[in-house]
């Protein structure tokens, strides 16, 4: 079995996912004509809130402290949107980015949590809180509904990819193609989603 250097592998995964929820972040700000300083506080909340919560609660340094990429890439990533037209994000593009960082992050926050012995069932948690919380912070400071209340699939997508990443790591597989497969069956669950309004049956009983 080829041995993959977990800390590199985490590390490019959290760069991944930082990127995209910052790009999320900081074309919101933009779409709502605000300056640069609010795109790049909007970049960085998004792409690390979930990381930071996970680290908080798993007891693991706080990755973004003393990694000095991860504030720069947000930093540069705001820089892109600033001297980007929004039209160039226009259309299903950038739910499908935030998709692919909702997964991908959800595989990294599950796998950093089993490496710090942290039990199955609360490391698939990890995972769908990494993947969710940066949107959900976004979204509440941008002052609209929070996109885990909207009807299409993206919890359920997050926990796909954590599940998956839990299950082949006890499964003793090799880290890459799990977590590779267990991206991609979360993307393609969220992009599903995202296509054909995919969501689950809502509650229908009224009170009384």
């Amino acid at each position: 079995m080829i041995a993959v250097p977990l800390g590199e592998v985490l590390g490019l995964l959290d760069l991944l996912g930082v990127a995209i929820f910052a790009l999320t972040g900081a074309l919101l700000a933009a779409r709502q004509n605000q300056t640069f300083v609010t795109m790049a506080f909007f970049a960085l909340v998004t792409g690390v809130g979930g990381g930071t919560l996970r680290d908080l609660l798993i007891g693991a340094p706080v990755f973004w402290i003393a990694d000095p990429w991860v504030a720069a890439t947000c930093l540069a990533i705001a820089l892109l949107a600033w001297f980007t037209s929004t039209r160039w994000w226009e259309g299903k593009l950038l739910d499908y980015a935030d998709g692919a960082g909702l997964t991908a992050y959800a595989v990294l926050g599950s796998a950093k949590a089993m490496a710090f012995g942290v039990p199955p069932i609360p490391a698939i948690l990890m995972g769908i809180i990494t993947g969710c919380v940066g949107g959900i912070i976004r979204d509440i400071v941008a002052g609209r509904p929070s996109i885990i209340v909207r009807p299409e699939l993206y919890v359920t997508a997050a926990a796909l990819s954590a599940g998956l990443t839990v299950a082949g790591t006890f499964a003793d597989i090799d880290n890459a193609l799990v977590w590779t497969l267990a991206w991609l069956a979360g993307f393609l669950l969220r992009g599903a989603a995202i296509r054909w309004h995919l969501a689950l049956p809502a509650h229908g009983r009224t009170a009384g």
